[in-house]
């Protein structure tokens, strides 16, 4: 059998008794030490006077230093691995497994214990290291909220058929333990905004300050001292009155309250229950929380949140605003080389003169505004379906806008200012049961760049008297200059006397 090792209090009751006449025989019987035990105890308290019971017994200090085994205290000997001990240490804190550090010695250094002294060697190691003790944080009523996300379930619409995966918000004040919950359907700033809007018109009021993680649908570069937050919810959290207060990366425990609360609505709310759109999944999470969740007694306030809420904290939130704020979601962009700019899958004209510029971008519901710097260069009605585009054509290149102004009723307008067999032209050429001349019927017109109005009126006239309205005829009795030619009356008389019969003809004989 191993030696008992004995508490002082054991002591001083074993000493108690003999000071009142019992033996060792009867102090035996009651299992505080046995016989041998008391022997050498008694030995002792003889020795020193303490059997007398006029004599005050000594304290626990004093009888530590007689009758504490020695074998109790830490083991003096060396361990076999001391001469690799700063090594092991390093080893030992970037993670690496007691049989890899076993390994190593093994093969690299010559090392020929067992793996069991490496396993005690680190057990010490860890001993010595000092605690990891975590505060536990307190908080006044109305002071803060934390916010999180939680995986929801998969969602069959039973009236479309579609599946959708889910995500549910979950604010959770941190003095009630009262929260808002709501499924979505992704984790979008535009989302992220709303959720808080509709959380804090569920209670009421605002908090002081907002506890997050550090999720790209709030801060866009996380770090411990200086992040950097979305710029759309900076705007949200001014227009509210409120601070946020994101948690360094990788410690969740900054906000262990949310991260119970989503724990609870997976364990307690999402099991055995069936949805029959994300309308209906909100329904009952929002009456769980109300009732259920709000009205069970929490294990660490000992009491109901909402009850809690009601009483004490909904009083000290921060009023709403009298107007709510502008929820706009920010995104910077650079302008393609078709002068449009990309967002949510649609795209919108900019000026040209802005291409491959990066630029600001701000979305709320129902509109899309573009900015360099402080200035606003675009403005569109917001999109919503997919793959759309708003062009606005003054934002085009002349070259650009030109081309498409130059439609079917321009092209006849700019004909008819020419002349009436221009317009006659290039109403025959539209005329086309095949093709679609609207190239070609815009190089006539642009011939008058060159050869001016009345050499074009007079090509014209010359290709729809042969009947060839085209524009390769009309370019190439320009540049041969034949409407410049003797008039077509003359001309027709001439082809007339050779249709006939020519001077110098003779009569065909008909056989």
């Amino acid at each position: 059998m191993t030696k008992r090792r004995f508490e002082m209090y054991q002591y001083r009751s074993a000493l108690v008794r003999m000071r009142q006449g019992d033996s060792d025989r009867d102090i035996a019987r009651s299992k505080t030490m046995g016989r041998k035990k008391l022997a050498q105890v008694r030995e002792i308290a003889s020795e020193l006077g303490w059997l007398s019971p006029m004599l005050p017994l000594p304290d626990d200090g004093t009888l530590a230093t007689l009758f504490v085994r020695k074998d109790a205290l830490p083991a003096s000997c060396l361990s076999t691995l001391e001469p690799w001990r700063e090594q092991i240490t390093k080893w030992h804190a970037s993670g690496i497994y007691g049989s890899t550090i076993h390994a190593t010695l093994v093969r690299n250094h010559g090392y020929t214990g067992s793996y069991s002294s490496v396993n005690r060697f680190l057990g010490q190691l860890a001993a010595q290291q000092q605690p990891d003790v975590p505060l536990r944080l307190t908080f006044k009523p109305a002071e803060a909220v934390q916010v999180d996300f939680g995986a929801g379930p998969l969602i069959t619409d039973v009236y479309t058929g579609e599946i959708f995966k889910t995500w549910f918000f979950v604010m959770t004040l941190c003095w009630s333990r009262h929260q808002y919950a709501e499924f979505v359907r992704d984790q979008t700033v535009a989302t992220w905004l709303g959720c808080h809007r509709r959380a804090f018109e569920s209670f009421s009021g605002v908090p002081t300050r907002i506890i997050i993680d550090n999720a790209k649908c709030a801060i866009t570069k996380a770090c411990v001292y200086e992040p950097n937050v979305q710029r759309a919810y900076a705007e949200c959290a001014e227009g509210y009155a409120f601070k946020i207060d994101p948690c360094p990366p990788r410690d969740p425990q900054k906000k262990g309250i949310v991260e119970a609360g989503v724990k609870y609505i997976k364990g307690s709310f999402l099991p055995l229950r069936e949805f029959r759109d994300l309308g209906d999944a909100n329904r009952q999470l929002h009456a769980w929380v109300m009732n259920e969740a709000g009205n069970r007694i929490h294990g660490t306030t000992r009491e109901a949140p909402l009850k809690r809420f009601a009483e004490v904290e909904k009083s000290l939130l921060h009023a709403l605003p009298a107007k709510p704020p502008e929820l706009a979601s920010w995104a910077n962009i650079k302008v393609h080389r078709d002068a449009h700019v990309q967002y949510d899958n649609n795209y919108y004209s900019v000026p040209f003169h802005l291409v491959g510029d990066d630029l600001w971008l701000k979305a709320t519901d129902t509109m899309v505004t573009v900015y360099r710097e402080h200035e606003a260069v675009a403005a569109h009605v917001r999109l919503m379906g997919k793959g759309l585009r708003n062009t606005v054509i003054d934002h085009m290149p002349p070259e650009a806008q030109a081309w498409q102004m130059q439609d079917t009723q321009w092209c006849l307008s700019s004909a008819l200012q020419i002349g009436p067999a221009c317009h006659a032209l290039v109403h025959a050429m539209f005329s086309d049961h095949v093709l679609i001349k609207m190239r070609a019927v815009q190089g006539v017109l642009r011939l008058k760049q060159k050869y001016g109005s009345i050499r074009l009126e007079a090509a014209c006239s010359r290709a729809n008297h042969y009947g060839t309205p085209s524009y390769k005829v009309v370019k190439t009795i320009l540049e041969k200059g034949l409407d410049q030619l003797t008039t077509l009356s003359a001309f027709d008389a001439l082809a007339a006397t050779y249709t006939q019969g020519g001077r110098f003809c003779r009569e065909s004989i008909l056989q």
